[in-house]
């Protein structure tokens, strides 16, 4: 870990304690990872802390762990399926860091980050659309992308790659139609699993 991120990882686990469970540098940037029910207190500190100074909320997205570790010899996946990401970036001090969160498997929830950012608005509503993370206190938590009928959530892993149901214009209706999906599911690109692609240990 270079100085600078170290130096950022000692302050922030000294100011948060247990609420920070973790902390590693990849590719230049500090990752801390969060305790789900600590995320209002952790961001509005570092925030408002004027030695940290993130001003900026730069993106939070949805990750789908469902496939990640099967390779492994035991071929199940350890440790929780959804993530929270958040990117956060202190103009003053010209740094980065990114926040994880891991959330519920079967209700993956946590609370919105809006009150802190304005930013987080869309952001936290393409997350809530493409992978079905709700943000408890969202103003205004709606699908963004999508169509209001679209059923289930695009990114997750299990979702099938020719969707639910298909809709069209149907002229004797003069309006779109919904009708289940007509084409026939096929695979045509072999699955490739790359060993380097993985953290070991």
């Amino acid at each position: 870990m270079t100085d600078s991120n170290q130096g950022l990882a000692a302050h922030v686990r000294e100011l948060f304690g247990a609420a920070i469970t973790d902390a590693r540098e990849y590719l230049g940037e500090l990752t801390l990872e969060v305790r789900r029910e600590e995320i209002i207190p952790v961001c509005t500190r570092l925030r408002d802390d004027p030695a940290l100074a993130f001003t900026q909320l730069m993106d939070v997205c949805g990750v789908d762990y469902l496939e990640y570790g099967r390779e492994s010899a035991a071929g199940t996946r350890s440790g929780p399926r959804f993530a929270a990401v958040y990117h956060l970036l202190s103009m003053k001090y010209n740094r980065r860091v990114r926040l994880r969160a891991w959330l519920d498997d079967e209700m993956p929830l946590i609370a919105s980050v809006t009150g802190i950012w304005n930013s987080a608005n869309w952001y936290e509503r393409e997350a809530f659309d493409l992978f079905g993370i709700v943000f408890e206190g969202h103003p205004d938590l709606r699908r963004i992308l999508t169509d209001y009928g679209f059923v289930g959530h695009a990114f997750r892993k299990d979702f099938p790659l020719i969707g639910q149901v298909e809709m069209r214009y149907d002229p004797e209706k003069q309006r779109v139609v919904y009708q289940p999906v007509s084409i026939e599911p096929r695979v045509l690109v072999p699955r490739v699993i790359r060993e380097e692609g993985f953290a070991k240990g």
